[in-house]
Parts: C-alpha cells; sequence; structure tokens
C-alpha cells in the first residue's frame, strides 16, 4: 500500500493483472484525467437515421420470435431475427470448410435483435421493471435456442451509440447463438477454473466480497448484485454487475433476481449516463456456454465498457489497453452521479 501512495504521489503509472484472465492493463496516472474530461460531446450520430424498428413490419423484418403487449394494446417489447445476419441460421451442425493446414466451418446459427419501444429512451432512463422485462426476454430467447444443434454458445451484447457500432438509434440488443466458445470466454473460464484449483475459492465471489467490503471501487449494491469499476480496468469507467449469489448460468436467474439484475444494470447505466453526458458503449453477458460441459467456478455477470478512447499502436500491437484514470477514482466519482440523478 505504501508502494502505491508513492507511486501516486510521483506520477508513475501502474501495470494492473486481470484476476481471472491474468492480462495485463496500464493505468496510465502520468497521463491522468480528471473525470470531467471524459464527459462526450453530445451526439448527432444516428439519432437521423430511418427508424426501421418504430414498425418492424413495415420494414421488411421477419416475424417476431417473442413479443411482449401492453394492456393499451401496442408493444412494449419484441425479438426478431435480424434482416442481415452474420451467422447463417440453421438447426443443423456446422460443416467443415478445411483448407490445407487452416481449419474452417459454416457459420451457422442464429441472430437476433430485442427491441424496446420507446425510440428515444436508453437503459439508463428505464424503469426497474421494464430493465426487468429486457432480462426476461433474454433469458427466454436464451432458453429456446441453447439446445439447438448449432449452438455452443450465446453472447447477448447491447451497442449504444455510433461509435459503439450502433447503426440503428432505437434502443436494440442483440442475441448471436454460435457454435464455437469464443477465445475470450474460454480465457475467463479457464481464468476460474485454474483460479480456484489454486486457491478453493470462487474467483467471481472472492471479487465481490473484497469490493463490497473495501468500497473504493464499489458503485452500487442491492440485495443480490453489486455493481464495481474491476480493478484491472481496460476502459476509463468500465463497469461490472456481478451477482452475490453463485451461479454460472444467467439462465438459471430466478424471477426476483430479474428485478435486482435490472435495477443494478439500470444504475450502473444511469451513473455512467449522467456523469459522462450519455457516451456511447457497449455491454456483454457472460454466461457459462450451453456446450453441455460444467462450469461450476465461473459466474454470469455484466461488463459494460464506454467509449472513451481509441486503441493506438502499442494496445493492438500487445493486446494491453491503457486507461487513463484509476478506477478508485472513476468509481467514486460514478458513485456521486447516483446521488444526484
Amino acid at each position: 500500500m505504501a508502494a502505491r501512495e508513492e507511486n501516486k504521489r510521483q506520477g508513475v503509472s501502474e501495470l494492473r493483472q486481470d484476476l481471472v484472465t491474468g492480462d495485463w492493463v496500464i493505468i496510465a496516472t502520468a497521463r491522468a484525467k480528471r473525470p470531467d474530461d471524459f464527459v462526450a460531446p453530445p451526439r448527432a450520430d444516428t439519432a437521423k437515421s430511418p427508424d426501421i424498428f418504430e414498425n418492424p413490419e413495415a420494414s421488411g423484418q421477419e416475424e417476431d420470435t417473442l413479443i411482449y403487449m401492453r394492456p393499451d394494446g401496442d408493444w412494449s417489447l419484441r425479438v426478431f431475427p435480424n434482416k442481415y445476419p452474420a451467422v447463417s441460421r440453421s438447426n443443423g451442425r456446422p460443416k467443415s470448410l478445411a483448407d490445407g493446414p487452416y481449419f474452417g466451418m459454416s457459420a451457422v446459427g442464429y441472430h437476433e435483435v430485442i427491441v424496446t419501444r420507446d425510440a428515444d429512451r436508453s437503459i439508463a432512463l428505464f424503469e426497474n421493471w421494464q430493465v426487468a422485462e429486457l432480462l426476461d426476454a433474454y433469458q427466454d430467447r436464451y432458453l429456446a435456442l441453447m439446445n439447438k444443434a448449432s449452438v455452443n454458445y450465446i453472447q447477448i451484447f447491447h451497442n449504444h451509440g455510433k461509435e459503439a457500432g450502433a447503426s440503428v438509434a432505437h434502443p436494440h440488443s442483440q442475441l448471436m447463438a454460435v457454435p464455437v466458445v469464443a477465445p475470450y470466454v474460454e480465457s475467463i473460464l479457464s481464468g476460474a477454473e485454474r483460479f480456484y484449483k489454486s486457491h478453493r475459492q470462487r474467483v467471481y465471489s472472492v471479487m465481490v466480497d473484497y469490493e463490497q467490503e473495501k468500497r473504493k471501487r464499489l458503485v452500487y449494491e442491492n440485495d443480490d448484485f453489486v455493481v464495481f469499476a474491476p480493478y484491472a480496468s481496460r476502459v476509463a469507467f468500465e463497469l461490472w454487475v456481478v451477482g452475490k449469489r453463485p451461479n454460472p448460468y444467467f439462465e438459471r436467474m430466478t424471477e426476483a433476481e430479474k428485478f435486482t439484475a435490472g435495477d443494478a444494470l439500470q444504475k450502473a447505466l444511469q451513473s455512467i449516463y449522467v456523469g459522462l453526458g450519455d457516451p456511447a458503449y457497449n455491454f456483454y453477458l457472460y454466461t457459462a456456454p450451453c456446450d453441455g460441459k460444467d462450469y461450476p467456478h465461473f459466474q454470469w455477470h455484466i461488463e459494460i465498457a464506454p467509449h472513451t478512447a481509441t486503441w493506438a499502436g502499442f494496445e493492438l500491437s500487445t493486446g494491453i489497453e491503457i486507461s487513463s484514470i484509476e478506477p478508485e477514482k472513476a468509481a467514486t466519482f460514478l458513485r456521486e452521479q447516483l446521488k444526484v440523478a
């Protein structure tokens, strides 16, 4: 602790290691910025583009795979296949596309869009029941697709803002069910198992307990979930939403947890919305794969990554990311935003 305080006084940057993956990040205190330096300029990006999700039938979207109706007869949320899918829809197993020493397979699976009703209201401004409904839709479609022959992993993600890849301004999430488990997911799965073998403790539970105890990176908590800035934050103002109850499988979330998880997710996004002026961001829901294997020491969780910087030569060539604000300062700033929201 004394060494860290001395480093701060001298403006020395820190290398921090992710407890799960072993990846390194640089907290560049020599480039340190104030929280206000990250406030996003007003965006006029996708707001004027045609809203193809306002009336999906008229824009040629396929029939809904799920729709939630309001008492007034209008819809509140709907899910339908992506009009321009990244993978080809198929319940069959992928075919090998080997080429000499190279291995490939047909990119089959499912690619769906989850759309909420209000074209101008982001999740940061939702009421709790709306976020719970969104998580319910995620879970419903996960359960519907997880046992398909072409599916071994389901990635649910949300892009907000043009810089984060949202080509349509109308708030929406996406679900991709694919036959392979991505390298980053493999790394956090193996990291969780490696930590357990070494320490006989679940790594996510260790992090949750420590962040609750020390509270220096904690932004919000309720009965079931905590929101904190990870110790080795890859980007400025990165936040994680992690459950207190050990549970590797998102699809096993209880009805009550949909409301407490929704509350934690909304508060996390609200703190970023208020504090940073509604910046672009991505969030990703990570869960144990549906490949028939057991992952007892993992923990499903949500990672939120605001777009506050652009990767350059060092990051691209090494995979080591650089953040110009300490997670502790970011968390303190975001906690304050929830007091005034």
